[in-house]
């Protein structure tokens, strides 16, 4: 071929090249928002069992960020429980509880759940959040209603978006919202869901009134009872317990991975609730049973709760000191009878300020920042355990004291 008929190559382009944006340059710019805002969330390294005592990082700390409430998380007998499950069943469960992972273990734990918390039946899941998406979108859709306290759990709201439902949301414990509500709607099927103990504000909700409100207008109550089983009520059966109040329109739903010390969840109702759940609710048709051993554990769990009065006695204690103690301060704890005391600090950089300055003094206490709780409610989470000291809660109350001594009023 001649040189005539050859292609030149393309001149090169001497200008300089302009930088383009990554795919991913919108995720940095956001990011670098939720830090501007303070919003950044940081994980810690947690080397040692849970406890009211830690080592994370490397460091030694007295922990109040958890929700081990009866410190129960690393029980000898519940780790030999868990050991002997292993032993038996192995580690993995392999298939979905509707194909073959739902073990012998598994079926016995979900009687004695629905017997301990006072129904016909029970069902087991993984986590809280898949039995509350469970829950919520198996038994409403298009043509229903749910009515959800504003300051439910994130899985709660979660769950009824997806159930496409109408959602609608009342003031926090506002009953005559919730009433008006009811008695407005036209929906073919009406489900008020609420937390029992608000996770960040620590209240329990008016459980009886709300059951009297959905016996008025045929509504059926889901009741998140995610920090009240174990640690409220007789023997540690929760906040319907509490109360001393049940009725057939309730569905119960409690974790298994905070006073029980292990993990999962269960939802417990009348049998046609409960059947409904497993023949409907995809989080639970197409998800791998939790391992066997979990739940051999869990039974051992149970007997300890039921046996666990003078560790809820001590619980009651701490609290009772720590609000105590803390009772002439600038900033006061909102009102709480459970595990749960907050600290309200108010701007989101004071809060991890002052978890910051804790966490130098070998104590931990989370900083909680919007969207977890309203703007301009940061605070800090103080969670009690009956692993806790009297000791410890007075240690935390004289830093948390001379913090407040060392920052002026702004």
């Amino acid at each position: 071929m001649s040189r005539q008929g050859a292609t030149r190559p393309a001149r090169a382009d001497t200008a300089p090249l302009r930088e383009l944006p990554t795919p991913y340059s919108v995720l940095s710019d956001e990011l670098a928002e939720l830090g501007a805002r303070g919003l950044t969330r940081k994980r810690r390294v947690l080397e040692s069992p849970q406890s009211a005592r830690v080592t994370v990082d490397g460091r030694e700390y007295t922990a109040f960020c958890s929700n081990d409430y009866l410190g129960l998380a690393a029980h000898p007998e519940l780790i030999e429980a868990a050991r002997q499950g292993a032993e038996r069943f192995g580690v993995g469960a392999g298939a979905s509880h509707l194909i073959l992972g739902h073990s012998a273990a598994h079926h016995e734990l979900e009687q004695r759940l629905a017997a301990f918390a006072g129904f016909p039946r029970a069902l087991l899941f993984s986590t809280g959040y898949l039995a509350n998406l469970s829950a919520v979108t198996a038994l409403v859709g298009r043509e229903d209603a749910v009515f959800a306290d504003r300051l439910n759990h994130a899985s709660l709201n979660d769950a009824a978006l997806l159930s496409r439902a109408q959602f609608k949301r009342y003031p926090h414990a506002g009953l005559d919202s919730l009433g008006r509500l009811l008695a407005a709607s036209k929906a073919r099927r009406k489900l008020v869901v609420t937390d029992a103990v608000f996770s960040m504000d620590g209240d329990i909700a008016p459980v009886p009134d709300l059951i009297a409100l959905c016996e008025r207008h045929d509504s059926w109550l889901l009741l998140d009872d995610a920090h009240g089983f174990g640690v409220l009520g007789r023997e540690g059966r929760g906040t319907l317990a509490h109360f001393g109040a049940n009725s057939p329109r309730v569905i119960y739903m409690a974790t298994l991975g905070k006073a029980a010390g292990v993990a999962g969840a269960f939802v417990a109702g009348e049998s046609e609730v409960v059947e409904t759940l497993m023949q409907r609710a995809r989080p639970y048709i197409y998800t791998t049973a939790a391992p066997a051993m979990m739940a051999v554990a869990l039974m051992k769990s149970l007997d300890l709760i039921r046996d666990g009065d003078s560790k809820r006695h001590h619980l009651q204690s701490l609290i009772g000191c720590l609000r105590q103690q803390l009772k002439p301060g600038r900033r006061r704890l909102m009102p709480s009878q459970t595990a749960i005391q907050p600290l309200v600090i108010g701007s989101n950089d004071d809060a991890v300020a002052v978890s910051e300055a804790l966490a130098r003094d070998g104590l931990l206490v989370p900083a909680i920042r919007p969207p977890t709780v309203p703007q301009g409610t940061a605070r800090l989470r103080i969670s009690l355990s009956a692993a806790h000291s009297v000791e410890d809660v007075e240690r935390l109350a004289s830093a948390l004291k001379a913090i407040e001594r060392a920052v002026p009023d702004r």
